[in-house]
């Protein structure tokens, strides 16, 4: 039986949600709570859901295969229903690994233990823009009190939750967003591109908030601060559109997803684990034949303490992490 077999077969659901109900649910899918796993070398891996159509036991399939291939484990991977079900996952002993979003981290810092932060484009930190055009009249963020400004997704972490955030700091009333409307401009929610878009093609959106791999290229170089052209995957492209913005506001670098352990998985595969992941390359991790290749080309050195800009930006807006998990 193939790995790619042995992966499919074994793709099961959660069960959304916590406490009593999801808990009996998990464990008639994933059998004994009580241990690691079956086998001494059995490591159960859970995976953030994917968007879209993406196949992710077969995106992962080259990690699955390094890991194993590396120390000697038998990854038993499996996709769950939701971001909260990763973080129930390992909060619960029902996994030794997970691939989860930063805001997971968060969630439960006393459960898990990062073994390193994806590398994605080249960097392990990404940033949020506030853009405008040049011949808007917008000189700063507190101009754009009674004005549309245009983000992503509410729940986004770089289209909607810093950007909110730099409005709320440069004394702009949020409200209750993203959940509700702010008190003091108006929010359109859609994509990054879509963001962009309509800051670029309708007259009465004033400024953009996104991530920095849609604005970046429309804002001159001399706009940036040296901490992004340094770090950012985006350096290499600013300037390079033809349509030029401004920029009205930089957030502080913001770390990309981890990928962590239960921090009570008491097995020498743990540490084995991490130091295959910092040590793999882009080729190990890489199809290039495959249709669905896996978003990030290795893993960096990190800890719980480097999501600490995205807790604080939470706790600035005053969301919980069930807020950006969508239960």
């Amino acid at each position: 039986m193939s790995d790619q077999t042995r992966w499919t077969n074994k793709r099961r659901t959660f069960l959304k949600g916590a406490g009593v109900t999801a808990t009996a649910g998990l464990a008639g899918c994933l059998g004994d709570l009580s241990g690691d796993g079956g086998d001494d070398d059995e490591v159960r891996m859970v995976l953030n859901p994917a968007e879209g159509d993406v196949d992710m036991m077969k995106q992962y399939e080259p990690l699955f295969n390094y890991l194993e291939d590396e120390t000697g484990a038998t990854i038993d991977a499996t996709e769950t229903s939701s971001y909260t079900a990763t973080v129930d996952a390992i909060r619960n002993d029902q996994a030794e690994i997970a691939d989860i979003s930063p805001t997971g981290v968060i969630a439960a810092p006393d459960s898990m233990d990062v073994l390193g932060v994806r590398i994605a484009y080249g960097a392990e930190q990404y940033f949020s823009l506030i853009a405008t055009t040049p011949d808007s009249g917008i000189e700063e963020l507190a101009d754009l009190e009674g004005t549309d400004v245009s983000l992503s997704d509410p729940l986004s972490v770089s289209g909607s939750l810093f950007p909110l955030y730099m409005l709320s700091e440069a004394g702009l009333d949020v409200g209750d967003a993203p959940d509700g409307s702010p008190e003091d401009f108006n929010t359109r929610h859609s994509d990054h591109s879509t963001a962009r878009d309509e800051l670029l093609q309708q007259d009465e959106v004033m400024a953009a908030g996104a991530g920095a791999f849609v604005l970046a290229p429309h804002i001159p170089e001399d706009q940036f601060s040296d901490q992004f052209l340094e770090i950012s995957a985006e350096a290499d492209s600013v300037g390079s559109a033809d349509e030029e913005m401004r920029l009205l506001s930089e957030s502080d670098p913001i770390p990309r997803a981890p990928i962590v352990a239960r921090s009570n998985w008491d097995s020498s595969l743990k540490g084995d684990i991490e130091e295959a992941l910092l040590n793999a390359t882009e080729e190990d991790l890489i199809d290039e034949d495959s249709e669905e290749q896996l978003w990030f080309t290795g893993v960096e050195e990190g800890s719980i303490e480097d999501y600490d800009p995205i807790k604080n930006v939470m706790d600035a807006l005053g969301l919980e992490f069930a807020d950006l998990a969508g239960e």
